[in-house]
């Protein structure tokens, strides 16, 4: 059965368009696999998920206060040691990594579908329309994107919601910017122009023959940005302005435990090293995909 399944998945002759997708699928993977950094990056990605599912059953309550174990150091009793309130900083990292998983996850899902409307929309259509919405494009990217996202909140509030809205608000102009240049590139191609010489609606000529060939490469660009995107918004819990205590948000861990970190350095130290791990490994997988999506990189 195995030997049939793999025949299946790297025929040359595909019976079906789904057997082409699955085999485009294979090859891909494989791509990906064979790339040693994409790997690990992967590998990362796949590691933090798995936290995020199922680590929160395994680790104990992140808000349990026992002041008689305040700043204790790593230890078999406490892997990660404890914070100022005794809390033990594993089960906070642990429970912490869902609230990473989700923001990057309702961001990704917001930013990836406006900026591709938009940059499609744009490229297709051009004129007053394409200079309308890039010049509002162009007006987000002139600001940097922590300084927007800090205005966005102080003007919404504080709290997860708040802080997955002003991301998302200050992180589409570049997938519309991407999208828009893949449009320009395709908008006079054949298929294109057969498709509207048959009578086929806007709509349909926007979503189901331009966007799919531009989607791969926003995939690639959400993948990396999804890194910055965990930086963001630790540094909104680290100001306070994104996750309220006690919710254990690996920024607002790293500015609670900033006064100790000379005498007692695991307390900002290791949601500051989950950080970093969790950024280097969407960085990773990222510079992956772009390879393997990117035919001129080939």
């Amino acid at each position: 059965m195995s030997t049939t399944l793999a025949q299946w998945l790297t025929t040359d002759r595909p019976a079906s368009r789904l057997q082409a997708r699955f085999v485009r699928l294979n090859l891909s993977f494989r791509a990906l696999v064979a790339n040693r950094l994409a790997l690990v990056g992967l590998l990362i990605v796949l590691a933090l998920v798995a936290m995020a599912l199922i680590g929160p059953f395994f680790a104990g309550s992140p808000t349990d206060q026992v002041l008689a174990n305040r700043l204790l150091p790593p230890s078999a009793d406490h892997w990660f040691g404890t914070d100022e309130l005794g809390r033990d900083i594993l089960s906070r990292v642990v429970h912490g990594s869902q609230i990473t998983v989700r923001i990057v996850l309702m961001v990704s899902l917001i930013v990836g579908p406006v900026g591709l409307t938009i940059g499609i929309v744009a490229g297709y259509f051009g004129g007053w329309v394409d200079a309308a919405l890039m010049r509002i494009t162009d007006i987000f990217l002139s600001l940097p994107r922590l300084v927007l996202a800090l205005a966005f909140v102080a003007a919404l509030g504080t709290g997860i919601n708040n802080a997955i809205i002003a991301i998302a608000v200050t992180s589409w102009p570049p997938y519309a910017r991407l999208a828009r240049a893949e449009t320009l590139s395709i908008r006079n191609s054949d298929f294109v122009r057969m498709a509207e010489l048959q009578g086929a609606s806007t709509l349909r000529i926007l979503f189901n023959h331009i966007a799919p060939l531009c989607f791969a490469s926003v995939v690639v660009r959400l993948t990396f940005d999804m890194s910055g995107t965990i930086l963001i918004a630790a540094g909104l819990g680290f100001l306070g302005l994104g996750a309220q205590p006690p919710q254990p948000e690996w920024g607002l861990m790293v500015a609670a435990g900033r006064q100790y970190v000379l005498d007692q350095w695991w307390v900002a130290t290791i949601p500051g090293i989950a950080i970093f791990i969790a950024s280097l490994g969407f960085n990773l997988l990222g510079d992956g995909l772009r390879d393997v999506f990117d035919a001129r990189s080939s």
